[in-house]
């Protein structure tokens, strides 16, 4: 593992969020960019985005596999797909926003999950300083790791602040990126019909 990914599984006793640093970083920000801190505009600024950043990186505090915490025995032998699953996330590489659609399917081995379990492990990795890449790969190898599957694909489609508001200011480019574990890697007439059911084209 590179050293400067974050593990799938965090630990318990991990540090919360330190709201009050936040505040004094923020503040220190707009005096670098030369505004002031202490006009009406502004006051509040600060422990707005403190709040704001509690909120968007709590996943740092939650294992996304305990998203998947109740799964059901079921002999049922087509595919699985929760497509449309909406999400916001932190690039960070700026700390910009990147949304847009998660598309996750799964071929079961004898355990389904319910729908909303699917999500939760998106939306954990999603509140998180996130690469599109890192989170595709991991939403992956979470599902893969709890509920052993026959094989797991999971799609994302995203749009990034990034590439829109700076550098090469492309709004409305979107990036896809996939990640394909068991059947789904070795059969490509599994694959494809996931790929048909996610982006709707038959």
């Amino acid at each position: 593992m590179r050293p400067d990914r974050i593990p799938l599984a965090t630990h318990s006793d991990q540090a919360p969020i330190d709201t009050d640093r936040i505040e004094r970083a923020v503040t220190e920000i707009l005096l670098a960019i030369g505004e002031d801190p202490t006009r009406e505009g502004l006051q509040e600024t600060p422990r707005r985005i403190a709040q704001a950043y509690a909120y968007l990186f709590s996943g740092l505090s939650r294992d996304p596999a305990g998203a998947i915490d109740a799964s059901f025995h079921e002999e049922y032998e087509g595919m699985v797909v929760l497509k449309d699953i909406q999400f916001f996330s932190m690039c960070e590489h700026h700390l910009l926003p990147f949304w847009g659609m998660a598309h996750v399917g799964y071929l079961p081995s004898g355990e389904i999950v319910g729908a909303s379990k699917l999500a939760r492990v998106i939306d954990n990795l999603a509140k998180r300083p996130q690469l599109q890449e890192r989170l595709t790969d991991d939403a992956a190898a979470t599902i893969a790791k709890v509920i052993k599957p026959q094989g797991v694909a999971v799609v994302v489609e995203a749009e990034h602040m990034c590439i829109a508001m700076r550098g090469i200011q492309k709004p409305g480019s979107r990036m896809i990126t996939s990640a394909m574990r068991g059947s789904f890697l070795s059969d490509p007439r599994t694959r494809n019909e996931f790929m048909a059911i996610a982006t709707g084209q038959r």
